[in-house]
This record gives C-alpha cells, structure tokens and sequence, in this order.
C-alpha cells in the first residue's frame, strides 16, 4: 500500500508586542486586540477544516506556528489547533510542532505553558549577543534576557533551534565569527544565521535611503556568509540549506524540509502562504488575505480564507529549481524536464551545480551566488 503523501502545517499569527524596523512580514501590533484575536483563532480552525476537505488523506509530518510572534498565542489556543491538526490527519509518525518565539522575559515565563499544548521544538529569536546590536534591530530585548529565555527553553524543549541576524553595520568578519561561536556554546540543535535585507516599505528601507546607514556591501556580505560556514561546519553544524544549519540529520527542520521538497503544505492565518494538491492531482498555491478582519470575515462567508491559483507543471518545475537548490539534498532532474536548462552545462563546468545520480545540487561555489545561478537555470 503506498502511504500517503506528507503535509505541513503553517499557522500565521500576526501579532507582536513590537514590528522592528527590518520586517516586512504580515505583521500588526497586539494592542488590546482580545475579541479579535478570539475571532482569529476561531477563524484558523475553521479555515484549517475546510482545506483538509480539499485534499483527503494526508500524513501529517508537521505543525508550525509563525508570525508575527505566535508565543503570544494563548496556549490553549495552540492546544487546540494541535489536537485539530492530528484528528484532521490521524496518525502513528511523529509530528515536529514548532513555534516561533521571542526572548522577553515575559515570554519566556509562558515557555512550559506553550510545551504543555504540544509545542517541542522552539525557534527562538535571539538576533544578537551584543546590545548595541539587538538595539539597532529595534528588538525589544536586551542580551541578558536573550540568554535567560535560551536557558529556559533548553530546559522545557526537547529540540531548540536560534535565529541570528548578521552583516549589521560595524560587524567584522572576527566579531561574527565569535558570535556564532558564542551561539554555539549555548547547545542548541539548530541555528539560522540570516544576513540582513533591507527591504522595500521598511523603517530600514527609509532609513537608508535618508542616509543613516548603509547595508554592508556585497565583497563583505560574502565574506560574512562564507565565514558562517566554515564556522558553523567546524563547530559540528552542517549547512543543509543556505540558512540553516543543524547538529545531524535528526536536528533539521521537518517544517522548512517540506517547503524546500517541494512538499505539500497547508497555510491558515492571515497573509499565509500554502501549496496543495488537491483530489483530483491539480497542484494549488494559495494566499490568504492580508488583513486580519478580511481574513476572519473570509472564513465565516466562505469557509476558507484564501484564495487559491492552479500551478502549471512549468511553475512547479520553476519553483523546485528554486527551492530545492538552497538544499544539500538538492532535486532530482526528472522534476526538472519540462525546463529547458540552456546554462546546465555551463553551469557544470564553472562548478556552480553538480549533476550526479539523477540529481541537481548547487556546490559551495554556486551557493554563494544562488539567486544568479537559479536565474541562469529558469531564464535560459
């Protein structure tokens, strides 16, 4: 009997306590929104059975709740959204239930409550060590309690993952390097270290374009992510994608793996993203609205709250190249037939790609300059 297919979660939760000036997700402030977000999680559940009734039987390999900041989620409400998740798809595979979280201290008093509704694998948001840092970021915590939450965290989590923002202003390649050691002498199973992008409609984007401070350029931002990686991989943590990196094969990311696999995953909460495959074998992406009373108001007329576009096997072909390439794992070519691939050769031969065994992997070289090497693939 084949088995069925596997399925990620995404649940979006869009509140935070404070937007820093670098995101540009689908964010608000929470500002005494109870009724609201009562209605929000209301609306997630119902929008979270709908989707289930558009593609059947499915094995449910993971749960992840993003944001905004989804450690302010009641836990009850996580609890539920959990439990709803495993009923929709029953099943004995272990399920990773991953949360995103910030370092308050506030938070991090909440942090055995959120393990109570399920929770197992925290991505907690550290940014920096330094305070000058952390206050150039706009985060709302200081490296103190950075350090108290990942205590806290090792000790309730079984699996803990960090997200690090590097390529700051003043940064050097030796500071960063320390940084990440510094990271790493913490104990967590997994770390994502990010280079920061200054994106458009941001306070940052602003604040550059007014002349406060200029991102780094483009000679040391290499420098800075080819030194995450010799440091990192020295220090027993293997890049399995551009990003991430883990401490062995059991500490990556079950979540990202689906989106980077090319794997089904369903998306509930404002402004999510989902791709599905439906009954009858037609691949969907869907985007659900942006705005949260939108969204609320989506789901009670319709039932779901988003809005759902047919993928072409050309697109599908498309986004694999993309996403399967920020792996170490790759794709396998003959998801890849339909794309012309004028520039695999070339890119064979100036040792930006391998291909071996049915399979295509960007080699170090070519993770450097992925965006031109994907480009290259797609556009030839």
């Amino acid at each position: 009997m084949t088995p069925a297919p596997p399925l990620g979660v995404y649940v979006h939760w869009p509140y935070c306590a404070r937007i820093c000036p670098y995101c540009d997700f689908n964010v608000v402030r929470t500002r005494g929104r109870t009724d609201e977000e009562t209605a929000l999680v209301e609306a997630i559940a119902g929008d979270l059975q709908t989707q289930a009734s558009m593609i059947g039987s499915r094995r449910l390999v993971s749960v992840f709740f993003g944001g905004g900041t989804p450690s302010l989620m009641p836990p009850e409400a996580i609890a539920r959204l959990v439990d709803q998740a495993r009923t929709l798809w029953p099943g004995d595979d272990p399920v990773e239930i991953s949360l995103e979280a910030n370092p308050t201290d506030a938070e991090a008093g909440r942090f055995q409550a959120l393990r109570d509704a399920g929770v197992a694998r925290l991505s907690l948001g550290a940014q920096a060590f330094s305070d000058d840092q952390l206050r150039f970021l706009g985060r709302a915590h200081d490296a103190a309690e950075t350090l108290r939450a990942v205590k806290t965290a090792a000790r309730v989590f079984p699996r803990l993952s960090l997200d690090l923002i590097y390529a700051l202003p003043g940064q050097t390649i030796g500071l960063w390097a320390d940084a990440l050691r510094f990271a790493a002498g913490l104990g967590p199973e997994h770390l994502s270290p990010y280079q920061l992008t200054i994106e458009e409609g941001t306070p940052f984007e602003r604040a550059v374009r007014r002349g406060r401070f200029s991102p780094v350029n483009e000679d040391l931002g290499l420098e800075l992510f080819e030194t995450t990686q010799t440091t990192l991989e020295a220090l027993g943590y293997h890049a399995y994608e551009v990003s991430n990196h883990a401490r062995g094969p059991a500490a990556r990311a079950r979540h990202n793996l689906v989106y980077w696999r090319g794997e089904d995953y369903l998306g509930v909460g404002p402004g999510a993203h989902g791709r599905l495959t439906r009954k009858d074998g037609v691949r969907l992406a869907s985007e659900a609205s942006r705005r949260i009373k939108a969204y609320i108001a989506e789901v009670r007329a319709r039932g779901v709250g988003a809005v759902f576009t047919e993928m072409t096997p050309i697109d599908q072909a498309w986004e694999r190249v993309v996403m399967g390439l920020r792996t170490d794992e790759g794709v396998e070519l003959d998801e890849l037939a339909l794309l012309p691939l004028g520039a695999l050769k070339s890119l064979v031969e100036s040792g930006h790609v391998l291909s071996r065994d049915g399979r295509l992997t960007a080699t170090p070289a070519g993770r450097l300059v992925l965006n031109h090497v994907t480009e290259r693939l797609i556009l030839s």
